[in-house]
């Protein structure tokens, strides 16, 4: 055998050979070592960030240095979502949300692809229409929830169409954009092969755009979940945006809170509106129980 190191043969089995590859395992050993100390290091430090703010939350809560009533404090967020899982009302409005942000973001990822190859197989369409998709892209998405609702009504197709509103557009121009810049050689190739604009397109450009897609349906995710949240908070009687909006008309500030953490992944017995409406017999979906 060949020693690598010292330019001579060396026969199997020596103990030279064992010696050099024992010496290159406890390097790998060593970086591996160094690799995972550094990754409970980050993971360590992620969560004393996250430990050390809501003590300090809670304890600046507790001594009045800030106001419990309007900042509230962890204690009573976690009571407030205790009480919520409870009775169950979570559940209810956490399955709307959840269902209009996935119908949205699939009907979103749809329709921009297609919007995009066709975009891509007519250039004299995308020339034409390249203005007023960036148009449309600029607009102030929260202006339209209230034109959709005078448009298509009070209903949840109203609150997955506003989801659409915020991400489709911007889609369309992403993807248009990656489809065009994959490489004229390769769709050049197809064609001198007697291939077509329908085998460039399946052969060459959605599978060099994949990871264009895959990145735009991240980035979508997060706006379907924006946009539905905005109509929930014009047109819904359930959802996180519908409970944001009660939570904030009652003041009831855990539960805002909570809705905002949900959304990003005991209410206070000092309200006497509250337990007012609590008590009322007309009153529903309640946000949390009275201490």
């Amino acid at each position: 055998m060949h020693d690598i190191y010292t330019g001579q043969h060396q026969a199997p089995g020596l103990p030279g050979s064992h010696e050099r590859v024992s010496e290159i395992s406890a390097g790998q050993q060593r970086y591996l070592h160094g690799r995972k100390k550094h990754r409970r290091i980050v993971r360590a430090s992620r969560a004393a960030i996250l430990l050390a703010f809501l003590f300090l939350w809670e304890f600046t809560a507790n001594t009045g240095i800030i106001d419990s009533f309007i900042f509230s404090s962890p204690s009573r967020i976690a009571l407030c979502f205790w009480e919520m899982v409870k009775d169950k009302s979570i559940f209810l409005h956490l399955g709307s949300t959840l269902y209009e942000t996935i119908v949205s973001f699939l009907l979103t990822t749809a329709v921009s692809i297609l919007a995009a190859v066709l975009l891509w197989c007519s250039s004299k369409l995308s020339e034409i229409l390249d203005p007023y998709l960036v148009v449309l892209n600029s607009l102030p998405k929260s202006a339209l929830a209230p034109l959709l609702i005078v448009w298509l009504g009070a209903t949840q197709t109203t609150i997955i169409v506003a989801g659409m509103s915020v991400a489709i557009f911007g889609s369309i121009l992403s993807l248009y954009t990656s489809f065009i810049g994959v490489d004229p050689e390769k769709i050049k190739l197809i064609y001198t092969m007697q291939g077509n604009k329908w085998h460039a397109l399946t052969k060459v450009v959605l599978p060099s755009s994949i990871p264009a897609i895959i990145s735009n349906m991240k980035v979508n995710i997060g706006l379907c979940l924006v946009g539905v949240v905005i109509g929930e908070f014009l047109a819904a009687r359930s959802g996180l945006g519908y409970l944001i909006i009660y939570s904030s008309q009652v003041f009831i500030w855990e539960g805002i809170l909570i809705k905002c953490d949900i959304d990003n992944s005991k209410t206070s017995d000092s309200i006497p509106i509250w337990l007012h409406l609590y008590n009322s017999p007309n009153f529903s979906n309640p946000v949390c129980n009275a201490a």
